[in-house]
């Protein structure tokens, strides 16, 4: 079968989109999307994006999310930036948007290319001395260091991400974060699910700002988040305890689009 696709990318995080509003593509065909996303045989990505028909009323559609190895997985901020951009390129929607993805309601708006993107509240970060634990969507163990730029982040990361603290739920995100200047950190992240480190990953720049913020690192509402793919920002209300009205924003392009045949 020929499946119709298009690839999008924000700060270097990049996704194979299809249109699945007319089911082409099965969900549980781990295989195919797994071969989907593979840089050698497929088209290349680090994940694999579904748009759907909205299932709760008042959404525009429903975001249906794969890791790299084929297997459906929790939140991607970046991704859901991407895929509000694929919805206003399928006409779907104009400037703003509402839609449903695993972790629950979103809200977004676009300009041009720039993708604002609403993420969950989050209330419970786990300070662990120079490092912190909190979930945005997906799990994301945050590490603030030194000398980011040379450490070797697939290695590092992958200790921390099959370490027995967090293997048995699954592993985690890893973030390793250096602060440039005030409420400006340069970030590298471990991907599980990727099991690489990617150029950008939007829930763990979230995560980064939200645990610098929490433990006095950043000062603002608005924190700058530097990643090898880019530049991308997220602002934020703290109620109490909670963190609220949390919104990642940063570019979302379309890099091409395509036909692929896949062998059922």
């Amino acid at each position: 079968m020929k499946i119709p696709f298009y690839k999008y990318q924000g700060t270097g995080n990049d996704f194979v989109m299809i249109d699945n509003r007319q089911q082409l593509l099965s969900k549980n065909n781990t295989r195919i999307i797994k071969k989907l996303c593979d840089r050698k045989f497929g088209i290349g990505g680090d994940g694999l994006i579904l748009l759907e028909n909205p299932e709760v009323e008042g959404d525009d559609f429903k975001m249906v999310y794969f890791n790299a190895d084929g297997n459906e997985s929790s939140m991607c901020g970046n991704g859901g930036r991407c895929l509000v951009a694929f919805a206003k390129f399928l006409g779907i929607i104009q400037n703003e948007a509402t839609f449903t993805a695993i972790d629950g309601l979103h809200k977004a708006t676009i300009s041009n290319h720039l993708v604002s993107l609403q993420m969950q509240n989050v209330l419970d970060i786990k300070q662990l001395g120079n490092s912190a634990f909190l979930d945005t969507g997906s799990p994301h163990h945050v590490i603030f260091t030194k000398n980011v730029a040379g450490l070797d982040v697939k290695k590092e990361g992958a200790v921390i991400r099959y370490s027995d603290e967090y293997v048995a739920n699954g592993g985690t995100n890893v973030n390793f974060v250096d602060m440039q200047e005030d409420n400006t950190f340069l970030v590298r992240t471990y991907e599980r699910g990727v099991e690489d480190e990617t150029l950008s990953c939007g829930t763990g720049v979230t995560a980064v700002a939200l645990a610098a913020h929490a433990s006095g690192k950043a000062n603002t509402n608005t924190v700058k988040l530097i990643v090898p793919g880019g530049e991308l920002s997220v602002s934020f209300k703290k109620e109490n305890e909670t963190y609220t009205n949390v919104w990642l924003t940063g570019p979302a392009e379309q890099v091409f689009k395509g036909e692929i045949v896949c062998q059922a």
